[in-house]
């Protein structure tokens, strides 16, 4: 069986520190959780770097909404990532889309290479495109280390086939990562049947914007289990 890390959506400082103390092997770091994620503060991304020890990922995403960005949003994206990179962070989530929600990869060639050394993650704007297969090679194409995805379902549970289909496609040339609505009682089916070495979660079982401590152990305690 795999051996599998849990990363840990954190929507504030109090979460990351929750998300380490639970066992957790990396943090992705947001804001807004009502919006999906947006880039969190300069403040709120020193602080846990400061106090964490664990991988910190840093989502990029100027505004909520669609994953269309003007020229304008584009640059701030650009000066984020070029700004972020010399603070000690471990890697970067983003990714831009088409009107007709193909993955533009020129602009997201772009913002990885912009990044290097640092790994990126194509995040869920995965999961708004036409073609996931298609989509995965064009992700791949630009130079990502991970896409995390449903697998274009609001549930990874729902998604658990057609993860299946992308990590059988992918083959190793990309981690793919299921998230959305991944917790602790269905995190075992979704490692069974998947195999692939990372899960998110945001380890929360009610709306507080805080991770919890009691579930991110049970994540990890299910992902241990044999």
């Amino acid at each position: 069986m795999t051996h599998c890390k849990l990363e840990i959506a954190c929507f504030n400082a109090d979460s990351a520190v929750i998300a380490e103390l639970g066992g957790a092997d990396r943090i992705e770091l947001c804001d807004n959780m009502t919006e999906g994620g947006t880039t969190p503060t300069i403040e709120t991304i020193l602080e846990v770097r400061d106090n964490s020890k664990l991988e910190l990922y840093i989502m990029v995403r100027p505004r909520g909404g669609d994953f269309l960005y003007s020229a304008e949003e584009f640059t701030e994206m650009e000066n984020t990532i070029s700004y972020l990179k010399n603070t000690g962070i471990n890697g970067f989530v983003f990714g831009v889309l088409h009107s007709d929600k193909t993955v533009d990869t020129l602009r997201n060639k772009e913002l990885v290479e912009l990044a290097k050394p640092l790994p990126c993650t194509f995040h869920r704007a995965f999961d708004q495109v036409s073609d996931p297969l298609a989509a995965l090679e064009e992700v791949i194409t630009c130079g990502f280390h991970n896409i995390l995805t449903s697998g274009n379902y609001p549930t990874a549970i729902e998604g658990i086939d057609d993860l299946e289909r992308l990590i059988e496609k992918a083959a190793g040339r990309i981690t793919i990562i299921p998230g959305g609505g991944v917790r602790s009682g269905n995190i075992r089916t979704l490692k069974e049947k998947l195999n692939t070495s990372f899960f998110h979660s945001s380890a929360m079982t009610a709306h507080t914007g805080f991770a919890e401590l009691q579930e991110v152990r049970a994540l990890k305690q299910q992902l241990n289990a044999s």
